[in-house]
């Protein structure tokens, strides 16, 4: 059960991580990263920061890349919110697939609906 100071540094480090690498996606032209969510442990000391990233494609070689310079992103982190929190958690990214699943489920009702067209007239009909 996450308390409500978890809850609070989990939307202060969303924001402002959203902040650091929108910053830093500007750079890369072609590549977004957005964060989705962020969980904090009970202790405070660890974070684990979920991203999306689009193109999918990219995404192993982009969550790579961002977990070596993890410690340079806590650094930045712990800069913008010195005044908010004493210590800044250890930062943790994981690649958040919910999207491509969201988008595999559409792409198979779609394949469903193409094969059985007479069982998705019933269901609209209800």
């Amino acid at each position: 059960m996450e308390t409500t100071r978890q809850a609070k540094i989990a939307r202060l480090i969303q924001k402002e991580l959203s902040e650091i690498f929108r910053r830093q996606t500007a750079k890369t032209h072609g590549v977004l990263v957005s964060v989705s969510a962020v969980r904090v442990s009970p202790d405070l000391s660890t974070a684990k920061a979920y991203l999306s990233v689009f193109p999918s494609a990219k995404a192993p070689e982009m969550i790579e890349s961002i977990n070596s310079s993890a410690k340079t992103i806590r650094y930045e982190l712990a800069q913008i919110v010195r005044h908010q929190l004493r210590k800044t958690p250890e930062l943790s990214f994981y690649l958040d697939d919910s999207l491509d699943y969201i988008q595999n489920i559409d792409n198979l009702l779609e394949a469903d609906a193409k094969e059985h067209p007479a069982a998705s007239e019933e269901q609209d009909a209800e």
